[in-house]
């Protein structure tokens, strides 16, 4: 039997900040974590310690996909380095695109709309998640778009668990692939 260590329970925290930014959007900021952490552990280790141990996101992945994944191969085109990069240069402009609205909104050029765009397009509205003035709007703009990231890229991972392999979103995953990247530089 394999020895379970802390870092095990991770798919606990996944849950948490979905619930958690589900009642309280400013909790979104908390998802910072999943971007900064295997960045710093691929810079300064030089390895995917966060992929391999610490995703909470594959590790529920894993443990949902155990009963409702079809457990199908995952299509070649999914490894490939032209769909990895391609999704996140992707995923990287949407993230730009949502710094760029949040800075709009801080400028005052914009309002905050309280909603969270699921797959980029369909906006749904999440206004029972924030108490206007509460904060600054910028705050609450990156909250919502961070949080509509998280949610979108989830959900993605959930289909292509369902359809494939339960990890099958690791394969492409835009922090991999960045994590990947720093970790083939490092070792030249």
């Amino acid at each position: 039997m394999k020895k379970t260590h802390w870092y095990d329970h991770l798919w606990i925290w996944e849950i948490l900040y979905f619930g958690l930014g589900f009642f309280n959007i400013l909790f979104a900021w908390l998802g910072m974590i999943e971007f900064l952490l295997p960045l710093m552990l691929a810079i300064f280790g030089g390895n995917k310690a966060f992929c391999n141990n610490f995703c909470g996101r594959g590790q529920l992945f894993q443990k949902l996909g155990t009963k409702v994944s079809r457990n199908q191969p995952t299509p070649n085109f999914l490894y490939s380095k032209g769909f990895r990069y391609g999704f996140l240069t992707f995923f990287m402009v949407m993230f730009g695109n949502m710094l760029f609205q949040t800075y709009l909104v801080a400028a005052g050029a914009n309002s905050l709309q309280e909603t969270i765009t699921l797959f980029w397009t369909f906006r749904v509205p999440w206004d029972w998640a924030y108490t206007a003035g509460t904060t600054a709007p910028w705050i609450a703009k990156f909250s919502f778009g961070l949080y509509s990231m998280m949610l979108t890229s989830t959900l993605i991972g959930l289909i292509v668990m369902v359809l494939y392999k339960p990890r099958t979103w690791c394969t492409f995953c835009p922090m991999g692939c960045m994590t990947q990247g720093i970790c083939k530089l490092k070792a030249k």
